[in-house]
């Protein structure tokens, strides 16, 4: 057995152990059995999220473990109840499985493999759910094991995608209209290389290439569109605006204040827990979710590295070299939140949350209400009436935090839409005779 297997078995070991009710219920458990909770999915995502929360990662590297985990926890568990198409690993699990341990076996196994540091935070889960799993040992082993078997498939793949390549230095393209460095870099980031650019060529989760979506080029800078998308994010953008609102500023900075990956997350977790969903069923959610977003972030990655556009910034303190008459340059210019130290055209943010939200609304219908926080805002809150007014609202926030054109971000909703119509064209599809 390799070393994450040992690891693994010490510590069902130690869980079953400490919890000996999982072995022999006694009493009223004993005799109704203890139903196998159906939120273990959810419990799941919501340890990922926290996890997520304490590394700090950025948003579309979160995104990435987003993807990692849901498909594992999918594959892993389809793979019992053979419901639907397999992700990645095909295989079956074996005979008499927990499916609920499954799930639980792949998510504990992908975490602990992304977050070492964090293994006691998954260990009390992992203790947390084994507690309330009937008193089967047999086919809860089977399932943990299965379940960290097939992690590790997705984990092997992922490791190949791209993430650690080593591409050519970045050099820069003289002249209006091309990215320049926006702010000091952090210690040991090169602030003349942007970040993240191996996304723009990584693996895709469910696209046929990083540029299956490549949207058309961003509006002239001479063009009224240009003109016009400049003024608003000068005046709305601008750190000392005074013609955004409050509720524009908190907006903007609620947005901002959390990846893509964990806000929306945070959404299907309640929602799922309404609509009673199948462990199956809210698995395949799960999934459709975050490699829709992988997906976005990985096709606007593409698109920002081909086009390499200036960010507002640099477009509202060099606009005399633009040649549109209509824009006029202030030296002085800042945002008010912090510039990103990648290419303006098209928006992540917004073209991940259009990705999610469009999945939700194929589930949940689109005219669903529901409430988003963010633990580093928590007072203030939003609450929506459709996930397209979420959408919507991210691609101003990210207009009114002074770091995006408006066109960018109505491109990256158009790309995230069709990414999001992409997984559920060819991704996890119901096999024939099964119900959803």
């Amino acid at each position: 057995m390799n070393d994450h297997g040992r690891r693994y078995v010490c510590v069902v070991t130690a869980v079953t152990i400490t919890c000996a009710g999982l072995i022999a219920p006694t009493g009223a458990a004993a005799v109704a059995g203890i139903p196998a909770r159906a939120e273990v999915v959810t419990d799941w995502n919501a340890t990922m999220i926290d996890a997520m929360e304490a590394a700090g990662v950025s948003g579309p590297v979160s995104i990435r473990f987003g993807a990692i985990v849901a498909t594992s926890v999918y594959d892993a568990v389809n793979g019992v109840t053979r419901r639907f198409a397999p992700y990645r690993v095909a295989a079956p699990a074996p005979p008499r499985t927990s499916a609920k341990a499954a799930a639980a076996g792949a998510a504990y196994e992908a975490l602990v493999r992304i977050f070492p540091t964090q293994q006691p935070l998954f260990d009390q889960q992992l203790a947390d759910t084994l507690a309330q799993l009937p008193g089967h040992s047999p086919r809860v082993t089977r399932g943990l094991q299965w379940g960290s078997s097939v992690a590790d498939e997705i984990l092997t793949w992922r490791a190949g995608d791209g993430i650690a390549a080593t591409l050519p230095p970045y050099v820069a393209t003289p002249g209006p209209g091309r990215w320049q460095p926006t702010q000091p870099a952090p210690p040991g980031v090169d602030p003349t290389q942007p970040l993240l650019r191996q996304f723009a060529i990584m693996t895709p989760w469910a696209m046929t290439a990083p540029e299956q979506f490549l949207p058309a080029p961003p509006p002239a800078l001479t063009s009224q569109r240009y003109a016009r998308d400049f003024a608003e994010v000068k005046s709305l953008g601008s750190a000392t605006s005074t013609e955004r609102t409050a509720f524009q500023t908190d907006t903007a900075l609620f947005w901002a204040s959390d990846s893509p990956n964990t806000l929306w997350n945070r959404v299907t977790d309640s929602l799922r827990a309404v609509h009673r969903m199948s462990l199956t069923a809210a698995a395949r959610l799960f999934a459709r979710e975050n490699i829709a977003m992988a997906d976005a972030s990985i096709a606007i990655w593409n698109a920002k590295n081909y086009y390499d556009t200036w960010r507002p910034i640099t477009a509202i303190q060099q606009a005399g070299t633009d040649g549109n008459p209509a824009t006029a340059p202030d030296a002085a210019w800042q945002p008010l939140v912090p510039t990103p130290l990648f290419q303006e055209y098209p928006s992540g943010h917004a073209g991940a949350s259009q990705a999610a939200a469009a999945v939700l609304a194929r589930y949940f219908g689109n005219r669903t209400s529901f409430t988003m926080t963010s633990p580093h805002l928590p007072d203030v809150t939003r609450s929506f009436r459709s996930f397209s007014e979420a959408a919507a609202q991210v691609g101003s926030a990210r207009v009114l935090d002074g770091i995006h054109f408006r066109f960018s971000c109505d491109v990256a909703r158009s790309m995230g839409r069709a990414v999001a119509r992409n997984v559920f064209a060819t991704q996890m599809q119901r096999i024939h005779g099964q119900t959803g």
